[in-house]
């Protein structure tokens, strides 16, 4: 199956606006100074300063992106896969357990019954040889 992922994901659009938003206040710290209004320190820009905490912010950013891609294209992944109970073989849809039976007619739109595949067959066969027999009287 093709995995179904969304090409821009609202997450990493957050993620990338918080790290915009990281940017412009480096930037907007060095044009304002912010330090000298709030702290009352000696204000005297600095743009190399800006430009190198912007390229450290650049490179995290990139990092967290990749990893997140990479976590979200897992997630879509695995989210495909149908879970079924080992015990009593019930289907997962959308929260409800349901029967392999009702799972198909609902899914599906199809009907459903029950056969032997040719190994169990065997299986059976073998096992049913092998029990003791009973005569009657």
């Amino acid at each position: 199956m093709k995995v179904n992922q969304k090409r821009w994901n609202p997450i990493l659009w957050v993620e990338g606006a918080a790290f915009s938003v990281l940017i412009v206040l480096c930037w907007l710290s060095e044009v304002v100074g912010f330090p000298h209004v709030v702290f009352g320190e000696d204000f005297s820009p600095n743009w190399h300063r800006a430009l190198l905490r912007s390229l450290a912010i650049l490179l995290v950013w990139s990092l967290v992106y990749l990893e997140t891609r990479r976590l979200l294209k897992r997630l879509h992944y695995l989210e495909q896969f149908l879970r079924i109970c080992g015990w009593c073989r019930k289907v997962d849809h959308n929260g409800e357990w349901l029967t392999l039976e009702s799972y198909f007619s609902s899914k599906f739109a199809t009907e459903s019954t029950h056969s032997i595949c040719p190994e169990c067959l065997k299986t059976e066969l073998a096992e049913i040889a092998r029990r003791p027999k009973v005569t009657a009287k």
